[in-house]
């Protein structure tokens, strides 16, 4: 049984469908891309995932359980995290605050024992920011700020991390550095979706990738397979990677 599905998910705003019968499966233990172009559906798939967008059909199953009308909240609870395509920071705090806010938010929803300031020093440390914690996030770079939207989602002891294009702004070591710790991150099995521009990262990465094109499912598979499947390379001119 797969971590979470998609089953048949459709979202159509008025005449426009942007997300169009789309199945597919995500995985504990391993990273998973989803690709394609501009509007191609990538995000609003993940609004699905989330709960931030109610489908116009099918469902979304986290561990078999139908979770399709469950809010937000209740996903995030039962594991589900993610990060944006735009930076959603506080500015003004320093790194180690808008960890820790995380972790704040966390506790008070929670019963049992959860030590906020011993979480947050362990997210610092694991994700490698811990000797930039006490900088404004202001005055980091944005490739370093990505990094601190995912400490954030890891406060929250996810099971699924769906990353919205986060090597955007990196430069090329801060995008080795940060492949490393997702693959290590997986290795200790979080599930983790990645959308992403940066192709070479995707292929190197993602065990396996799933495209999306207008909206629909047009190739899954290991990076091998998707390199050759036609419509992929259709979809891509121009890009080298394939």
């Amino acid at each position: 049984m797969s971590l979470l599905e998609t089953r048949g998910v459709t979202v159509r705003f008025g005449g426009t469908t942007a997300v169009d019968a789309v199945d597919l499966a995500l995985e504990s233990g391993q990273v998973t891309g989803l690709i394609g172009p501009n509007g191609a559906g990538k995000t609003t798939l993940f609004n699905v995932i989330t709960g931030m967008q109610r489908p116009t059909s099918g469902s979304v199953l986290l561990d078999g359980s139908d979770i399709t009308r469950k809010s937000p909240g209740k996903r995030g609870r039962l594991g589900v995290a993610r990060t944006f395509q735009r930076l959603e920071l506080f500015l003004s705090l320093s790194v180690r605050d808008n960890v820790r806010v995380a972790g704040d938010i966390v506790k008070a929803s929670r019963r049992g024992g959860y030590d906020v300031e011993a979480e947050t020093q362990r997210v610092l440390e694991l994700t490698g920011l811990a000797e930039i914690a006490d900088r404004e996030v202001a005055d980091i770079p944005t490739g370093r700020a990505r990094v601190v939207e995912v400490a954030r989602a890891l406060m929250t002891h996810p099971r699924l991390l769906l990353l919205d294009e986060p090597a955007s702004g990196q430069t090329e070591q801060e995008t080795e550095v940060f492949a490393a710790m997702l693959r290590a991150l997986a290795d200790d099995g979080l599930g983790i979706c990645l959308v992403e521009h940066d192709l070479s990262l995707v292929m190197s990465l993602c065990r396996t990738i799933h495209v999306l094109d207008r909206g629909r499912l047009i190739a899954s598979g290991t990076p091998d397979e998707v390199r050759a499947t036609p419509e992929v390379v259709a979809a891509y001119i121009g890009a080298e990677v394939i």
